[in-house]
């Protein structure tokens, strides 16, 4: 599924938001995405029911060990799925206990989310910026996910770090 060829974005430029890249080829984990739902709030869901952001740890519960706190340096997604898999033999569709969850920030939930949608065949891109929604007057260096909207001819953003937290 990696972009092996060059895409001709004369001819569709989609088709280069379709395929994986290097830090969200899935690689030998790509069965963890069989089975997940399409819808995205659902798939936001899932994104946020396997990891837990560093930074927001204390405020589910959990005080993480160093070993915990250094996963946030893996990147590619293969490699944090590669993690997940080893602490936790379940499908990605079943919620993780916090526990269980791999450790990261605002670019993994990004990351994990670009990953699936392109699985899917639905273009995504991930986008860094800095977002105001966090603290009122202070901006806030953040990733978030553009997935290609057909029906509505536009890229939508989406932020798949937020939860009912």
């Amino acid at each position: 599924m990696t972009r092996l060829k060059e895409v001709d974005l004369d001819e569709n430029p989609f088709d280069f938001y379709a395929l994986p890249g290097c830090m969200t080829d899935p690689g030998s984990h790509s069965d963890l995405f069989l089975d997940l739902p399409t819808d995205l709030a659902k798939l936001c869901q899932v994104v946020q029911g396997n990891l837990l952001h560093i930074f927001w740890a204390q405020r589910y519960g959990r005080t993480l060990t160093e070993a915990e706190q250094q996963t946030v340096n893996v990147r590619p997604v293969a490699e944090k799925l590669a993690l997940m898999r080893a602490v936790d033999s379940h499908p990605l569709g079943a919620p993780r206990p916090l526990e269980k969850r791999q450790v990261g920030n605002c670019r993994d939930f990004t990351l994990l989310l670009t990953s699936i949608l392109r699985y899917q065949g639905v273009p995504a891109r991930a986008r860094c910026g800095f977002g105001a929604y966090f603290e009122s007057n202070r901006y806030e260096d953040h990733w978030v996910c553009e997935y290609w909207n057909s029906s509505r001819t536009r890229w939508v953003m989406v932020d798949s770090q937020l939860d009912e937290l």
